[in-house]
């Protein structure tokens, strides 16, 4: 295994990368977090027990590993402290966590903007998480934002003050809203800047150094990549770079010194939020795909749309993030259908497409083309092996690399470290 691993989502998020980051952060010195927020959600299942992380990195469950929250990452103080008071109340050390100075901070007037765009949007809601992040990267890009070194500064007050009055304009002259308490935001901020003192860093030269002097670095992925900015389904995306090019930028590091890209993706396909998803099923057959898969969201709750496995995303993410192995999930949901369908094209107004479309227009006019496999009709939960699943399992596997052009290196059977096939 390369030393330097970033693990990508292959789909629309919540596809198991905390699982697989967890399992391979066992083995490493370092876990980094380059981009989004407390939007993401990573649950992780230890001895039975089940961990939801948002913006603490998966590696916190493994004493030895350090783990960074890049400046790529939107950062949110308050869910940060809860989520640390949670870990150690679960027994969790949690106590190798550091926050880049450069990272900008999320501060309530992002959340209620939030909310109040998105209400006001209407029937054209895009189906964000309301927790601020989008609202904040405007203020990154807009070069107004507020960083973790400003927090730590002498006028970060005056600086909050500013912002505060700014954002106050738009929140009452513009959606109608109540006005922030000027005085108790700060109040609050500043107190939480007093707690997270002791973990901010130059956290870029952190991961630079680990990286030269050979230490195994893993870099997780929060969403997924067709939740990418740039080149995901928008405008139903993120307001970041789930791709691995993300990671360069969001760890401040070059893109050259990552050796290896593993896209986590399910055996089925999932999506939260609105935009089209050519395989869903709006059936009983999807029902039992998110019943049967507990597909409900880690940070919202919402219930996931669910569908067969969309080949055509799957090899467009591969793509544009380089992947070099694939990471194949929840296999154990699929083990009560007597057949199982892979889409591997699409096909609009008679036109076969083997790609995914920038138009969501032609997206919602696309049907699926589906390759049908015999279903292995058997409980593969604690298959430890690749020689001990089904030929049909492994016949299901073995086409999802062929459609996708990457080799499955792990294959998930279960939630548990233990219930992991490495290839």
């Amino acid at each position: 295994m390369a030393k330097t691993i970033a693990v990508i989502g292959s789909q629309w998020g919540d596809e198991g990368k905390g699982k697989i980051i967890d399992y391979l952060a066992t083995g490493a010195d370092m876990v980094v977090r380059a981009q989004g927020g407390a939007n993401a959600g990573h649950s992780v299942v230890i001895e039975g027990k089940r961990y939801s992380l948002h913006l603490i990195p998966s590696g916190v469950l493994n004493d030895n590993a350090v783990n960074i929250i890049g400046n790529g990452v939107v950062f949110d103080p308050p869910a940060f402290l809860a989520e640390l008071d949670s870990l150690r109340a679960d027994g969790v050390a949690a106590d190798k966590i550091y926050i880049s100075d450069r990272a900008h901070v999320v501060f309530p007037y992002h959340k209620l903007l939030d909310k109040l765009a998105e209400e006001a949007r209407g029937a054209n809601s895009i189906g964000t998480t309301l927790k601020g992040i989008g609202p904040c990267y405007m203020d990154k890009v807009e070069r107004s934002g507020i960083r973790i070194c400003d927090m730590l500064s002498a006028g970060f007050k005056e600086k909050l003050a500013g912002r505060i009055a700014a954002k106050n304009e738009i929140i009452v002259k513009l959606y109608g809203g109540e006005p922030l308490d000027a005085d108790a935001v700060i109040a609050e901020y500043e107190a939480y800047a007093g707690r997270l003192a002791p973990y901010v860093r130059d956290t870029g030269i952190m991961v630079d150094e680990a990286i030269s002097s050979g230490k195994t670095v893993l870099f997780e992925g929060a969403q997924g990549s067709m939740l990418d900015l740039d080149l995901g389904s928008y405008p139903y995306v993120t307001s970041s770079h789930p791709v691995s090019g993300g990671f360069a930028v969001g760890a401040g590091i070059g893109e050259g010194r990552i050796e290896e890209i593993i896209g986590i993706t399910k055996a089925y396909t999932t999506r939260v939020g609105e935009g089209p998803m050519v395989t869903e099923l709006l059936d009983g057959m999807g029902d039992l795909i998110r019943e049967r898969g507990h597909e409900y969201g880690v940070t919202t709750g919402r219930p996931r749309r669910c569908g067969w496995f969309d080949g055509v995303v799957c090899r467009y993410t591969a793509r544009i993030n380089g992947t070099t192995g694939l990471a194949l999930m929840l296999l154990d949901v699929l083990d009560e259908f007597d057949e199982i369908n892979l889409c591997y094209a699409y096909e609009a107004d008679g036109e076969r497409l083997d790609y995914y479309p920038a138009s969501l227009e032609k997206v919602s006019a696309c049907r699926p083309v589906y390759k049908t496999i015999r279903g292995w009709k058997r409980d593969i939960s604690a298959v430890t092996s690749w020689d001990e699943l089904p030929a049909e399992a492994q016949a299901y596997v073995s086409e999802v690399e062929k459609i996708c052009g990457v080799p499955v290196k792990f294959i998930s059977v279960g939630p548990g470290r233990e219930q992991t096939i490495v290839r």
